[in-house]
């Protein structure tokens, strides 16, 4: 199968196109044909091996965790999904190897849900990693509650776009920082924007003078001293950029796979209550290129690589 890989740790440039077998299919995972697979920055973090301490690479690896397909080879003992069905996946497991940018993917079900009917494949991709972010953290560690304050950051990404959309429909105010360029996007999803950068503290208290109840940050640094500081009293804070938020009364989280809470995305999206914004598309020979955009950090929303299918599977026919 054609797919994306790189051999060692490095930049964009290490990322190529070619040949590599096609994935064995375990008892409890699926093959699917990957019809797109979106770009998220941990892609690029896992590529120049920022994440080497807590996740082994066995190379060649190909990136990518977010996908959409068709399943066309279930494993043996696989009774939740059959040859045909559109399915989404946050397909990560504890090392990198066997990721998206590929014709195909092995996934675990534990991984996968169906697919959106209302959502294209490019937007479903964009979907997983990023919607079972927000959901897992507003729902799981904050647990937002109608008639709150919280505080997105980086409102227009691909997280925090989705975290506008699930805030607001757990009945919460949203304030959501982002540049002035993105301030009507923010609108467009229920939320209220507010320039980042220096004073932003300031706009944010003249928006919320008491605080806000929550704080979801996901870029760290800073951002996450002063996320800590606009809390009202027993607010919350969550990062999903900057493990010392412990340091500040917050707590750390990174997204896991959970089809659960995969399909209730499924479901909020087949009610209209979040969608899915595509920045720009790439073919998989472009992958390089749609890294490189990622680690710009101007994404407004998602980023994702489509995979054409021009024959099935050897054995599959």
């Amino acid at each position: 199968m054609k797919a994306i890989s790189y051999s060692r740790y490095g930049g964009p440039e290490v990322l190529g196109l070619g040949e590599l077998p096609e994935p064995k299919v375990g008892p409890d995972s699926v093959l699917v044909k990957v019809r797109a697979a979106a770009v998220n920055p941990v892609d690029w973090k896992c590529r120049e091996g920022y994440l080497d301490g807590a996740l082994d690479a066995v190379f060649p690896v190909v990136p990518g965790w977010d996908v959409s397909g068709v399943v066309v080879r279930p494993g043996v003992a696989v009774t939740e999904f059959g040859v045909g069905d559109e399915v989404i996946g946050y397909v990560r497991e504890d090392f990198l190897s066997r990721g998206t940018l590929a014709e195909y993917v092995a996934a675990p079900v534990r991984t996968l849900a169906r697919k959106p009917r209302n959502l294209t494949f490019e937007e479903a991709a964009g979907l997983p990693l990023a919607g079972l972010t927000a959901y897992q953290v507003l729902v799981g560690r904050l647990e937002v509650k109608r008639g709150e304050t919280i505080l997105v950051h980086a409102a227009a990404g691909g997280v925090g776009s989705l975290a506008v959309q699930l805030g607001r429909h757990l009945g919460a105010r949203v304030i959501g920082t982002a540049s002035e360029s993105n301030h009507d996007f923010v609108r467009s999803l229920g939320g209220e924007p507010v320039t980042y950068g220096e004073g932003l503290a300031e706009r944010v208290r003249g928006l919320a003078p008491e605080g806000v109840d929550a704080a979801f940050d996901t870029i760290g640094g800073e951002t996450t001293k002063v996320s800590a500081n606009l809390l009202a009293p027993e607010g919350r804070l969550i990062s999903v950029a900057d493990p010392e938020v412990v340091d500040y009364g917050g707590r750390y989280h990174f997204v896991r796979p959970d089809a659960g809470d995969l399909l209730h995305l499924t479901e909020l999206a087949e009610q209209g209550a979040i969608s899915v914004h595509v920045d720009r598309t790439y073919p998989l020979e472009q992958a390089a290129e749609a890294h490189r955009h990622s680690q710009e950090g101007r994404t407004r929303g998602k980023l994702v690589v489509t995979v054409a299918w021009d024959q099935p599977p050897s054995g599959l026919l």
